[in-house]
């Protein structure tokens, strides 16, 4: 049989327990204290999915949104909640029980989910987080509620930032594509205006300068005709340069002597080439330097052709 404890035995006996109360104490209030100082809205489950402990930012949020039961919600069954939440979020709240059970049922380490919670003041948004505690006493579950409204209003305004980049650079492309239609368009309209002047110039001044200049005029009016002549010349020189031997008017002979020339050839290979007579290849020589305006002008035939190229 045991002897009994002496005062001396269950005095020290007692003053152990009341240490081991105390350190526990210090580790509930050390607890409960790390748990406070969290952002987060922390609340701990049991396995039936209550909530038994809560922090002070959990309770704080419940007081300003003034739910409908005590601010630290203890007792209240969260996943129960969740499965009975109705209107535009019920379906994520179902989906947050569900994670929850699997946690509590060790199916998953873990479950996360951010969701909008919108005020009719503001716009704001949470991420979850539900993990699994098991220590050496009971298991619990620790689901946070972190509030991430600036990242996703950071996420917002990026996104309509791309967008609206995204429209500026059709509209660019937009532009550019009309800019070149209409540059498009002037070099058309350029070309066209600067063929009808050399066209009007060639049939309708230059052969009544020819005939002025076999009439019989007095040395000075010969010399204004020469004068005149030349600054025409001048003046449609720089669009006969951008045009090709068919906006000339070249007969199709015209066309093949033109281009043999340009290739060097002298006026026997030409004629051989084409099969006529040497004399038939300076007629169409003599033809290619009217319609180019080189009649009296000391300008190889050859360089001229290539500088049209």
């Amino acid at each position: 049989m045991e002897r009994g404890l002496t005062r001396q035995e269950l005095l020290e006996r007692l003053s152990v327990l009341e240490q081991e109360e105390g350190r526990r104490k210090d580790a509930e209030r050390f607890a409960e204290a790390v748990l406070n100082s969290l952002s987060a809205h922390i609340a701990i489950l049991n396995l039936d999915g209550v909530i038994i402990e809560t922090n002070r930012a959990w309770k704080a949020f419940a007081h300003a949104n003034a739910i409908r039961m005590r601010p630290d919600t203890l007792a209240v069954n969260y996943i129960q909640l969740c499965e009975s939440s109705v209107g535009d979020s019920a379906e994520q709240a179902r989906e947050v029980a569900r994670g929850i059970r699997a946690v509590i049922a060790g199916e998953m380490d873990e479950f996360v989910i951010d969701y909008p919670c919108h005020s009719p003041h503001e716009k704001r948004w949470f991420y979850m987080r539900a993990t699994r505690l098991a220590g050496a006493g009971t298991v619990r579950v620790v689901v946070s509620h972190e509030n991430i409204t600036a990242l996703k209003l950071a996420e917002e305004a990026l996104r309509k930032r791309e967008a609206e980049l995204e429209q500026q650079s059709r509209h660019l492309e937009e532009a550019n594509t009309a800019l070149k239609v209409l540059l498009q368009q002037r070099e058309h309209d350029k070309r066209e205006l600067e063929e009808n002047v050399l066209v009007n110039v060639r049939n309708f001044i230059f052969p009544y300068l020819e005939k002025l200049k076999s009439a019989c005029l007095a040395p000075q009016y010969k010399a204004y005709l020469e004068i005149m002549e030349s600054h025409l010349k001048e003046i449609v020189s720089p669009f006969l340069c951008r045009l090709s031997l068919q906006h000339l008017q070249f007969t199709p002979q015209e066309i093949q002597v033109a281009a043999l020339v340009k290739d060097g050839r002298t006026t026997k290979d030409i004629a051989q080439t084409l099969s006529v007579s040497t004399n038939a290849v300076e007629f169409h020589r003599k033809n290619i330097r009217k319609k180019l305006g080189l009649n009296n002008v000391k300008t190889n035939l050859r360089s001229y052709l290539l500088s049209l190229s």
